[in-house]
């Protein structure tokens, strides 16, 4: 099997290779918080006559596997490989603001139209908050009267509150918060993005005096988004938007098709845009954004607190989190009994407590909220793109292995190992998965001169 593709069970021929031995993955592997064991042997076989001309096999290195980084982007469950993660994305994004010339974007991307929009979640119940005006903090809320809630529980909140308090985001009465809605507002959020790029097409098309089905031969509208959980539990979306010409290669657009125009259609589009689904008492439930939206133009530079610069930086870096971030859990729940015993807050394991109990009601099925009751419910993917917008993840991570594979090359030449042409050789690889974590004699090898193993 290929190391790259776990779980192939025919061989493949390709240019990309795993390392030679078990030392050589180190640096890719070693600050892994949990790499992957595979196990197999990759030949180095002469195109013209056949013969193998060098064979690698684990069972050859001291732990008898090969290292691989396991590519999580949660930051939680591996910093090192969030960190390229958060890399890869901080790429992806600038390259779709300013352009990459490298990759074959155009600087000139950076004089289209561009807005920076971030949708929130309807409310659900009243939370504890942060409440900052100017450079002052405020109560978290404040009533005339001191008001009591059905339940017998204060309805207001007087309490200044921290910046890391644990109590942000918790309900100010639990018994009121609507749960059931606020799962099914996070099951339903990526339906709801796509809805709302379809209702700022229209608009569009009719700003520009055309059909639906014309708008493409005048505008193209492109974004990337990523989610973010909130403390109180429900994700919002940060979106760049942008406005580009028909023409494949990302030309200007029309000149009616300014940032401004850009910021109407978007609000008007999150202001119209809803989802009709049912509560599990029956009753119609309408899933829509939130009164909170925040839409700002984006400026060109490096300085600046709207800049394409600071823009990319703010997403790359939420693209890591996940709902561990509102006191949730970074992996999948198998049953029930897991939540009561998880340590996270008691708002979030009712979230998850309502994800396992819809999910085992028949009308909620498709959803499969037990499978995402660790995410509170949300199960969109927390980086999309348009795929016009900029360059994919493969292809950054191609570019990366390619320049790992010149190191690898250069180091065996000034070994005065061979260096094999890779016109005139083929690469054939069959690895199978062999376990997660790293083997003594791989610590021992990463840790290098004595003195480098912790006591």
């Amino acid at each position: 099997m290929d190391a790259a593709i776990p779980g192939a069970s025919t061989p493949r021929s390709h240019s990309l290779s795993v390392p030679d031995a078990t030392s050589a993955s180190l640096p890719l592997a070693a600050r892994c918080s949990a790499p992957i064991r595979l196990a197999g042997e990759r030949l180095t076989v002469d195109r013209k006559t056949g013969e193998i001309v060098e064979r690698f096999a684990s069972a050859d290195t001291p732990d008898g596997v090969v290292l691989v980084a396991c590519g999580n982007r949660r930051s939680s469950r591996c910093p090192s490989c969030s960190t390229t993660y958060r890399r890869d994305a901080y790429a992806l994004v600038r390259a779709g603001l300013a352009g990459d010339e490298v990759r074959g974007l155009s600087t000139k991307l950076a004089d289209h139209p561009r807005v920076f929009a971030t949708l929130t979640a309807q409310s659900f119940g009243a939370v504890h908050r942060r409440v900052v005006r100017g450079a002052s903090t405020l109560p978290c809320r404040t009533r005339t009267t001191e008001a009591t809630c059905a339940h017998g529980r204060p309805a207001s909140c007087r309490i200044r509150h921290g910046q890391d308090e644990p109590a942000l985001g918790q309900p100010l009465c639990p018994d009121c918060y609507d749960y059931a809605g606020a799962v099914l507002w996070n099951a339903h959020a990526g339906a709801l993005w796509r809805r709302t790029t379809i209702a700022m097409t229209r608009l569009l098309a009719a700003r520009a005096g055309v059909p639906r089905s014309e708008i493409g031969e005048r505008v193209r509208l492109s974004f990337v988004k990523v989610a973010e959980f909130q403390t109180r539990g429900l994700v919002h979306l940060h979106v760049i938007l942008r406005l580009d010409g028909p023409d494949p290669k990302l030309t200007a657009p029309p000149t009616w098709a300014t940032p401004d125009l850009l910021a109407e259609i978007v609000a008007a589009s999150a202001a119209q845009t809803s989802l009709r689904t049912s509560r599990p008492d029956g009753t119609p439930f309408l899933v829509r954004w939130g009164v909170q939206l925040d839409i700002r133009p984006i400026g060109a530079g490096a300085e600046g607190e709207g800049t394409d610069v600071r823009v990319a930086g703010y997403l790359a870096k939420y693209a890591t989190k996940a709902a561990e971030n509102a006191g949730g859990a970074d992996r999948r729940l198998r049953s029930a009994y897991e939540i009561g015993r998880l340590a996270v807050t008691d708002h979030a394991r009712a979230m998850m407590a309502t994800c396992w109990a819809l999910g085992g009601d028949p009308r909620y099925e498709h959803l499969r909220l037990r499978a995402w009751a660790h995410m509170l419910g949300f199960r969109g993917h927390f980086l999309t793109k348009a795929r016009r917008y900029s360059v994919t993840f493969g292809a950054l991570r191609t570019s990366r292995v390619r320049f790992r594979m010149k190191l690898a090359f250069i180091a065996r030449a000034l070994a005065g190992e061979t260096v094999f042409d890779p016109d005139s050789t083929l690469v054939i690889g069959r690895f199978a998965f062999a376990g997660v974590g790293i083997g003594f004699a791989s610590q021992i090898a990463a840790a290098g001169p004595p003195g480098g193993l912790a006591p």
